[in-house]
């Protein structure tokens, strides 16, 4: 079955967690924003993210989970676990700094890409939706910051 935008809408709809990614968009306004993102899958056990890795890209978890994990002197410690709903790799997309942490699916997962060329092209082109995806994104990295626990987790 092909992705589709609508089914990424539902499950940030219903993902009700602290640091929820929840941007106040129209259907109108996702149709739009889908048009930037590319989905595809992750089976259990691989990797999306590398630690220190200089990529900028954006993720969305439409399902499944991923666990985002760093390495320490004692080995890699598992700093958060992320499901349905959530938004990841915003760190990196506001800094422009290497990737604090490392991501691997823990269930095989159906994610959505925004890269920042396509982000670009985005505010370009539809600022307003780029304006709220960005105060969305700043949430949730806010939200993560201030969880010393998740403090790390912001990727």
């Amino acid at each position: 079955m092909p992705a589709t935008i609508q089914d990424l809408c539902q499950a940030i709809a219903q993902n009700t967690s602290d640091d929820a990614f929840a941007p106040a968009l129209q259907t109108a306004q996702w149709e739009v924003l889908g048009s930037y993102l590319q989905p595809f899958e992750l089976a259990a056990g691989q990797t999306l993210i590398d630690e220190n890795a200089h990529d900028r890209t954006l993720f969305f978890i439409e399902s499944g989970s991923v666990s985002v994990h760093t390495l320490s002197s004692k080995g890699e410690v598992q700093i958060a676990m992320l499901n349905a709903g959530s938004a990841v790799g915003e760190g990196a997309f506001f800094s422009r700094q290497p990737r604090s942490a490392s991501v691997t699916a823990a269930a095989s997962c159906r994610l959505w890409r925004l890269t920042p060329l396509r982000f670009s092209e985005m505010a370009n082109r539809q600022p307003s939706i780029a304006l709220e995806l960005t105060l969305a994104l700043g949430l949730v990295m806010s939200r993560r910051l201030r969880s010393k626990s998740r403090r790390v987790a912001v990727t």
